[in-house]
């Protein structure tokens, strides 16, 4: 049973990673060049569109099976402190940043009427949004990149124990 728990958080972790990745080196890009009224109102767009029971599972099924996989193996200790590397980098890194950091913006920009707004303030939200997420974005790639080599890592020394 728990080599099936481990291979359900190997999963679930390679696609939050691949998402992340994926966002910071194509989606990012393309949203980039868009003018401040489109970039505005595609974000709030993706950032709506996300919140579904798909992206949930995979983000909230992370957060949970990483530590709940590293309990399961406290006993075999290198394993273990691969796993609890893994989850401590997705907990904080990925789940922190987007809790604290992400979501909050988010939300701003969620509150943010385009349609009734001048161009002067349309500018100025996109400066306070965007650089702001963008890295936020990348940290969250990096740690979630982490977390799954650390996984990786995990199944590879689980398959060499004897």
């Amino acid at each position: 049973m728990t080599t099936v728990f481990l291979l359900i958080t190997a999963v679930l972790t390679a696609l939050i990673a691949g998402l992340f990745y994926a966002y910071s080196c194509s989606v990012v890009l393309g949203l980039g060049k868009l003018s401040d009224t489109e970039y505005l109102k595609s974000m709030q767009s993706i950032n709506r569109e996300i919140l579904n029971p798909v992206f949930f599972m995979s983000f909230m099924g992370t957060a949970v099976l990483l530590p709940v996989t590293t309990f399961l193996f406290r006993g075999e200790s290198s394993v273990f402190i691969f796993l609890l590397l893994a989850s401590a980098a997705y907990l904080i890194g990925v789940f922190g940043v987007t809790i604290v950091g992400n979501v909050p913006l988010n939300d701003m920009l969620d509150k943010f009427d385009i349609s009734s707004s001048t161009v002067e303030a349309i500018k100025q939200m996109r400066e306070s949004f965007e650089n702001r997420w963008n890295l936020l974005n990348t940290v969250r790639t990096i740690f979630s990149v982490i977390s799954i080599v650390l996984v990786i890592c995990a199944c590879i020394w689980r398959k060499e124990l004897p």
